[in-house]
C-alpha cells in the first residue's frame, strides 16, 4: 500500500458508532484481510509440507490474524491430501505506551518454551526480535514468522517476516484486535486513527 494511498471513506463501511468522529479512513477494508490471510495459508501449506507445526500467537494483536490463519490453514488441510497437525499456544509482548513503542519489551504468558525443541514452529504477530531469540534457545527445527503488517519505515532494523499480508506506511494503525490502549480491537477493518482518538483514549 503506497504512502500516497488515500484510503477508503469510513461512509463507504459499517463500524461501531462509538468510533464515530476517532478515525480518519479505513486503510485495508475487513473483506480484503479475509482473502489475502487465505493466500497466506495456501503458502505456508506449501512450504511446510507434511511438518506438525506449533503455532505461536503473540497476543493480544494478533489473536484475530491467528485465529483466522489457523482456520484457513485447517480448512486447506482438510481438502487435501497432506494433513497438518497443528498445536497453538501463546505469548504476550507488551511494547506501546499509547501510540509509542518502548524500548523494553515485557514477554509474558508460554508456559513453557522448552516444548518448543525440534518443532517447527510458526509465529503470527508484530514484534518478533525479542521473541525469536527468546525461542531459538529451545532449538525448534523450524521458525517461520507471519505477519499481517509490515510498516515501511526509515530505520535500518526494521524485521521482515517470512510471510506478510500487506507492507504499509508507516502509519498507528488499529482495529482487526490491534489496539490504541485496549480499544478499536472490536473493529473489524484496519483503520487510521486520527488526533482526536489519540487523545480521547490516551492514558
Amino acid at each position: 500500500i503506497s504512502d500516497n494511498w488515500p484510503g477508503y471513506s469510513l461512509d463507504l463501511f459499517t463500524y461501531p458508532q462509538h468510533y464515530y468522529g476517532d478515525l480518519e479512513y479505513v486503510l485495508i477494508p475487513h473483506g480484503i484481510i479475509v482473502d489475502r490471510t487465505e493466500r497466506l495459508a495456501k503458502d505456508i501449506m506449501q512450504d511446510i509440507g507434511d511438518n506438525d507445526i506449533v503455532v505461536l500467537c503473540v497476543l493480544k494483536g494478533g489473536y484475530k490474524f491467528c485465529a483466522d490463519l489457523v482456520e484457513h490453514i485447517k480448512n486447506l488441510s482438510r481438502n487435501s491430501e497432506r494433513f497438518i497437525s497443528m498445536k497453538v499456544d501463546f505469548v504476550r509482548l507488551k511494547s506501546y505506551h499509547n501510540d509509542q513503542s518502548m524500548q523494553d519489551m515485557q514477554i509474558m504468558g508460554a508456559d513453557d518454551l522448552s516444548k518448543l525443541t525440534g518443532k517447527d514452529i510458526v509465529g503470527t504477530g508484530r514484534t518478533m526480535k525479542v521473541l525469536l531469540n527468546n525461542i531459538e534457545k529451545y532449538k525448534p527445527k523450524m521458525i517461520k514468522v507471519a505477519s499481517l503488517l509490515v510498516k515501511r519505515t526509515s530505520r535500518p532494523d526494521g524485521y521482515r517476516p517470512d510471510y506478510y499480508g500487506f507492507e504499509i506506511p508507516d502509519l498507528f494503525v488499529v482495529g482487526y484486535a490491534l489496539d490504541y490502549n485496549e480499544h478499536f480491537r472490536d473493529l473489524n477493518h484496519i483503520c487510521v486513527i486520527n488526533d482526536h482518538g489519540k487523545a480521547k483514549y490516551r492514558v
